[in-house]
């Protein structure tokens, strides 16, 4: 079966629902991912912070910046298996424990770090701009794939030259068959050739794995 590319940023829920939801159908059917970086301070530098989002976003989507340094570096030290399990770990502090303002100091991560097997050392990326070289890479990819307009997760299906949308965003967690009948409608819907959109404005409570 083909891989996907994923991006995300870890302090985005509605990405979260959706990474564990792909994990799950990966196990299932021996899907492929490719952990892939998208920074959504990036995404919005050009916009103005104090007109267009509510207030304590400029911290959010730092921090978010922050920790996608630490994976750029878990990534240079474990590969795409270590970015996946640090994901999984920073996932689970920030949203399921709802420890988000914990996540940025330097002892939470390196536990982070640590639960996933890796050198607590690498929390020294925090603040380690040379890693926003990789970042701003990969969310520029992101943006070239899906265009600029979107947010995340973002997902592109067989990469690096089949199609990429932003989403699927769902509210709850699907389980078992209900998770593979759901992946396989939106990688049809993926693959058809002229397909661009299909949202709605209006949504369910998030239910936080």
């Amino acid at each position: 079966m083909s891989g996907v590319d994923f991006f995300f940023d870890p302090v985005c829920p509605w990405a979260w629902t959706t990474s564990r939801w792909v994990q799950e159908v990966a196990q299932a059917r021996g899907l492929e991912v490719d952990w892939r970086f998208i920074s959504l301070r990036i995404v919005n530098e050009d916009r103005d912070y104090e007109t267009e989002f509510p207030p304590g976003y400029p911290e959010i989507h730092g921090l978010g910046l922050r920790l996608l340094r630490v994976a750029a570096a878990a990534r240079a030290e474990g590969g795409n298996a270590a970015v996946g399990r640090l994901y999984g770990t920073l996932g689970r502090i920030i949203h399921s424990e709802r420890r988000r303002p914990e996540a940025g100091r330097a002892e939470v991560v390196a536990g982070a770090l640590q639960q996933a097997g890796l050198p607590a050392t690498l929390s020294a990326a925090l603040d380690d701009v040379g890693y926003d070289t990789v970042v701003r890479a990969e969310t520029s990819l992101a943006l070239e794939r899906a265009g600029r307009e979107v947010g995340t997760p973002i997902i592109t299906f067989g990469p690096p030259d089949g199609p990429s949308f932003f989403g699927p965003v769902i509210a709850r967690l699907p389980h078992g068959q209900e998770a593979v009948e759901l992946w396989e409608a939106v990688e049809r819907l993926a693959h058809f050739q002229g397909f661009a959109e299909l949202k709605r404005s209006l949504r369910d409570p998030l239910q936080v794995p």
